[in-house]
Formats: C-alpha cells, sequence, structure tokens
C-alpha cells in the first residue's frame, strides 16, 4: 500500500503489527469478505490480495482457498509476511509489484485490496490503470472487494490534524497537511532499543480522498460494477459520517 508509490522504512515494517492489530479487526473482516464470497457462491481456488503489507488479511482468507498470492510494493514488507506465513504453517506466494502495474498472468476467484492502499494511488492514471489490471486478473465469477477512506475521514478527521501515541516501547508524532484532496501525513517514530535509548526514522504518506462518483465512474470504465457498497466490513449502509466504505466488485457484464 504505497502512496505514489514510496517505500516504508524498513523499521516500519518491523513495527507495523504492533501498531496497527490493537485497531484493526482482521478476524472480523476476513469473515465478512467470507460470507460475501459464499453468497456470491464463487469458487475458492485462486486468491489475490493486493497491497498485502505484513499480510494481515492474507492470512486470514489463505486457508479458505487453494491457491493465495500476495502482492506489496515493499520488500520490507513481504520479508515480514513471508515470516509469519512460515511460522504459522501457511502458505501463499508473495510477489514485490506496483499494484497499479500488476502483471501476474492468471485470473483469482477474489481479489482484495484492504486498509485503504486505493487511497494511496494519487495519480488518476495509476488508479485507472489499478481497476483496469484488477478487472483483467478477476474470474468473470469473481468478486473484488476493497476499502477506501472516505472523503470525509480524510478531510475532516485527519485534515490538518496532528496526533500522537506512546506505549514507551515505541513513540511516534503523526502531522497531516491537507492541500485540496491530497493529505501529506509525516510521522517521526522512536524505536526503544537496549539501554532505554530509542531510534528515531520519519516516514512521509500521501492518501487522496475519491469520491463516490469518481470511483463508480472509474470502475465502470473498465468493465466493472459496484454491487455493494457498506461501512467497514459490516452490513450497515454508509452515510456523511462513515469513515472506511467497503466496495463489493463484480465484472460489469456478469451482474444478475
Amino acid at each position: 500500500m504505497k502512496g505514489d508509490f514510496m517505500e516504508y522504512n524498513k523499521g516500519f515494517a518491523h513495527i507495523y503489527d504492533e501498531l496497527i492489530n490493537p485497531d484493526i479487526n482482521y478476524k472480523k473482516w476476513s469473515k465478512y469478505i467470507y460470507d460475501v464470497c459464499l453468497k456470491s457462491e464463487i469458487k475458492f481456488d485462486k486468491y489475490l490480495d493486493l497491497a498485502c503489507g505484513t499480510g494481515n488479511l492474507t492470512e486470514n482468507l489463505c486457508t479458505k482457498f487453494k491457491d493465495v498470492w500476495a502482492v506489496d510494493m515493499s520488500e520490507d514488507m513481504l520479508c515480514e509476511a513471508e515470516e509469519k506465513f512460515r511460522n504459522k504453517g501457511f502458505k501463499a506466494k508473495f510477489i514485490c509489484q506496483d499494484i497499479s502495474k500488476l502483471s501476474l498472468n492468471m485470473k483469482f476467484d477474489l481479489i482484495t485490496c484492504c486498509l485503504d492502499s486505493t487511497n494511496y494511488i494519487t495519480c488518476e492514471n495509476d488508479l485507472k490503470s489499478y481497476f483496469s489490471q484488477v478487472e483483467k486478473s478477476l474470474e468473470d465469477d469473481g468478486l473484488f472487494i476493497f476499502d477506501i477512506n472516505s472523503c470525509y475521514k480524510l478531510t475532516k478527521v485527519l485534515g490538518n490534524n496532528t496526533f500522537d501515541f506512546d506505549n514507551d516501547e515505541v513513540v511516534y508524532v503523526w502531522e497531516n497537511s491537507l492541500e485540496e484532496d491530497i493529505v501529506n501525513m509525516y510521522l517521526m517514530f522512536f524505536i526503544k532499543k537496549e539501554d532505554s535509548i530509542y531510534e528515531r526514522f520519519d516516514e512521509e504518506h500521501q492518501e487522496r480522498a475519491y469520491s463516490e462518483l469518481q470511483l463508480d465512474k472509474y470502475l465502470n470504465a473498465v468493465g466493472l460494477s459496484v454491487i455493494k457498497k457498506v461501512d467497514c466490513y459490516e452490513e450497515k449502509d454508509i452515510n456523511d459520517h462513515t469513515e472506511r466504505i467497503t466496495y463489493i466488485v463484480k465484472k460489469t457484464r456478469n451482474i444478475k
């Protein structure tokens, strides 16, 4: 999940799960996705997780499919994911690729891209290419499920605000700068090492706020159609204050 496709710092990849897991219920998300797949009666042969990061969603869905592939642009994230899978006895093929230039030459029954990774694609041409490659990689009866940070969240919640975190082992300060529909994120991390010495590293990220109309247009243009939008992997309608919108998408010609 890369913004105009920036690399994560190796230190960030190493502490990613510690930071994200308390806030993200991957088991709940994966159960919702699995239930949607069951209702849609897809095959459970091939699964592709895009912008997989350290493989948190991938590991929760990998046992449901015969073959599992996971793609990310960060080699460090993929290393963390591969180690996690080895330790847990799971199997998946991890590929280092830019998801807007996806090239795996095979089709999948389920493709996912979670945790606002789509917002990290800030160039419209890259977004169009990403959707186009997903369409080419999706089985005719397959599902594409992804989520975005809503315009409301990016402009009103994150916006020009500053956040901080401190659990003694990890300290960070997160400053945001909103410029039109782009949120620039500047994060300064301090990681506790031996003898209570802290190592510092910095991260810069960007996310773009896309409206529902924009995404619907880009999806339709490549032959994909939204069959449902829900509030953060729950059977709840979205509203003006929804922060994470989950999209369930199929190939247009296969919508009944």
